[in-house]
C-alpha cells in the first residue's frame, strides 16, 4: 500500500540487504543466512556487485558479521516459538525478510516490522509487486521517530498483546540512538510481560576493533557522520550488560564475535568469519 509517502530504504538498510545477497552469490557454501529477498526488493541494475561497497574481498568480514546476527536471531525466535512464544517485534525492521522466508514459522506468531513510515511504505509496495503480499500475522507498525512517535504505543494499536511476552529484536540501530535512547528502549522492553526476551546489535568501541577491520569501520563512521546520521553509541560489553540490568532484565548476557563463529562459521576452508570486538549482541530476558 501507498500512503503518499513512500520513500525508498536509506542507504545502510539497502546495503545490508545487498550484502545477505553478496554472501549468497560469492561466498561458497555451506551459506550462513540463504537470503536475497531484500536484492528482488531493491532491484538494482545488473552492476550493482561492482559498486565499491560490494568489493567480494573488502566487504567480506562486514557480510559475515551481517548473516552471522541475522541466522542467531532467526534461531533464537524458532526456539523461542518452540516453547510457546507467539510474539515477535522487530525494531527498525528495514528490508527484513524473515516473515518471507520463514514462513513456517512466522505463520505460527504475529510479527509486527516497526519502521518509520515511509521506507515501510516503500516495502509494502514491493512486497506486493512481487506477489508476497501481507499475510494477516504480519503487521506493519509506521512510527514517525523523529517526530517522537511511540513504538509502544503503536504496536498495541497495531494487535499486540501486552500481558503475552515477546521477543523483541533491533539490529543495527544502537549506534545511531543516543546513550539515554539506548537506554530508554531498553527499560521500555523490560516493562514488557514476564518472559520476554531482547536481541540488540551493539557497536563496540573502534579503538578495540580487530586492525584489519578498522578501517573499514573507520570509513563507515565517516559516511554516517557525512550523511547526517553519525554514530552516537559505542558500548563495550560490560557497560551493555549493565545498562541491561539497570533496565530491569533479569538476565543479560553478551554473544560475542567468537561465539559466533563457533557457531557458523567452523571449519571453513575460506577463513570466512566476523570480527571480533565490531558489532557485537546482547540477549536480555524477563
Amino acid at each position: 500500500m501507498d500512503d503518499g509517502q513512500d520513500a525508498a530504504p536509506d542507504s545502510t538498510a539497502a546495503r545490508v540487504a545487498l550484502w545477505r545477497a553478496l554472501h549468497v552469490q560469492a561466498d561458497a557454501p555451506p551459506h550462513v543466512l540463504e537470503d536475497e529477498i531484500g536484492l528482488r526488493l531493491l532491484a538494482p541494475g545488473e552492476d550493482w556487485r561492482q559498486r565499491g561497497d560490494m568489493d567480494p574481498q573488502f566487504t567480506r568480514p562486514f557480510r559475515a558479521s551481517i548473516v552471522a546476527r541475522a541466522r542467531f536471531i532467526e534461531d533464537l525466535v524458532v526456539e523461542q516459538a518452540g516453547r510457546g512464544l507467539s510474539q515477535y517485534v522487530i525494531l527498525g525492521a528495514g528490508l527484513d525478510s524473515f516473515a518471507q522466508r520463514r514462513g513456517e514459522i512466522a505463520s505460527c506468531l504475529t510479527v509486527f516490522e516497526v519502521d518509520q513510515p515511509g521506507p515501510q511504505a516503500w516495502k509494502r509496495r514491493r512486497l506486493n509487486e512481487l506477489g508476497f503480499g501481507a499475510p494477516d500475522w504480519l503487521r506493519f507498525v509506521p512510527v514517525d521517530f523523529e517526530a517522537g512517535g511511540s513504538w509502544r504505543e503503536e504496536l498495541v494499536a497495531a494487535g499486540f498483546d501486552a500481558s503475552k511476552p515477546a521477543i523483541v529484536v533491533s539490529t543495527g540501530v544502537s549506534m545511531y540512538l543516543s546513550r539515554e535512547a539506548n537506554a530508554a528502549t531498553l527499560r521500555q522492553v523490560a516493562s514488557l510481560a514476564p518472559g520476554s526476551m531482547l536481541a540488540v546489535t551493539f557497536l563496540v568501541p573502534l579503538e578495540l576493533a580487530d586492525p584489519d577491520v578498522r578501517p573499514g569501520l573507520e570509513m563507515a563512521e565517516k559516511g554516517a557522520r557525512a550523511s547526517g546520521t553519525p554514530f552516537l553509541s559505542f558500548f563495550t560489553p560490560l557497560e551493555i550488560l549493565a545498562l541491561a540490568q539497570e533496565a530491569g532484565f533479569g538476565q543479560a548476557r553478551h554473544i560475542s564475535a567468537d561465539d559466533l563463529a563457533r557457531r557458523y562459521f567452523a571449519d571453513r576452508p575460506d577463513g570466512l568469519r566476523p570480527p571480533r570486538n565490531a558489532e557485537e549482541l546482547l540477549v536480555a530476558t524477563l
